[in-house]
């Protein structure tokens, strides 16, 4: 039940405020669901891509998606996570090495990754300040080759660890990109979605799914994405992707000090 409403607030984050919810996704598969580390970054790009698909046709009917902007980035992305899915993960043996007597393996190595990846992010979100689209020089074009390099850059953190990157993402199309705040949320959320549902296509021969599992989760998450766009018409945005962040760097130390110590 516990694993059910985590999965809500998932969506419920994402539409929020574009980006978070799916560093969530990682440790609700592992902990709460006792889902394999390594078998949940394929489930975390289902549901996470699920939700994502949701929340960007909702933006694309309110006309805040840059087109252009999503193929091109998701471009180099898309074929950056599905050859790393398809071809890497299945090459990555369960035990790779040993240190001090210390045994380091994939699920581990995988975990711990994710909880950096977890700090970084909240990190991010702690020390973001509220940016005024009236001062970025908009529309600009956006060069191909910056859009190429930065969705591989992208798609290599979704395709090793499964999370969308939207953390990653909105100050790249905002700071970067020159887009404007609400357009660089659904346009983050189309990245994510093209990104996290080709990528598991790549794990489709490689694990045995529990779709039961996987459509149940995706569902409440995309219930929570109405949720969350509903409620982003009334909360202050800034305010809550603060103490969002809080909450995932206290979730990312809690990883980092149970793998380590308390397994």
């Amino acid at each position: 039940m516990i694993g059910y409403i985590a999965a809500a607030l998932i969506g419920i984050s994402l539409g929020l405020i574009g980006g978070g919810g799916s560093i969530l996704t990682m440790p609700v598969l592992v902990y709460l669901f006792n889902v394999p580390p390594v078998l949940a970054t394929s489930y975390s790009l289902f549901i996470v891509g699920s939700t994502s698909l949701v929340g960007s046709i909702i933006n694309y009917r309110k006309g805040q998606i840059n087109i252009k902007t999503a193929l091109l980035f998701g471009l180099s992305s898309v074929l950056t996570v599905f050859a790393i899915r398809k071809f890497i993960i299945p090459k990555i043996p369960l035990h790779i090495a040993s240190i001090a007597g210390f045994e380091v393996t994939t699920p581990l190595l995988t975990m711990l990754l994710f909880a950096m990846l977890m700090i970084a992010a909240a990190t991010s979100m702690i020390r973001s300040r509220t940016i005024d689209n009236e001062e970025l020089d908009y529309p600009g074009k956006s060069k191909v080759l910056k859009l190429l390099f930065l969705g591989i850059s992208i798609g290599t953190v979704t395709g090793l660890l499964g999370a969308g990157g939207g953390f990653l993402l909105i100050p790249v199309l905002v700071l970067l990109l020159h887009q404007p705040m609400k357009t660089a949320i659904g346009t983050s959320l189309l990245i994510i979605a093209m990104n996290s549902l080709l990528g598991f296509t790549g794990d489709l021969n490689n694990f045995k799914m529990d779709w039961t599992l996987l459509l149940t989760v995706s569902g409440i998450s995309a219930a929570g994405m109405f949720i969350g766009v509903l409620l982003s018409q009334k909360i202050n945005g800034e305010l809550l992707k603060k103490a969002f962040g809080w909450f995932v760097l206290l979730m990312g130390s809690y990883i980092i000090v149970k793998e380590l110590f308390f397994k």
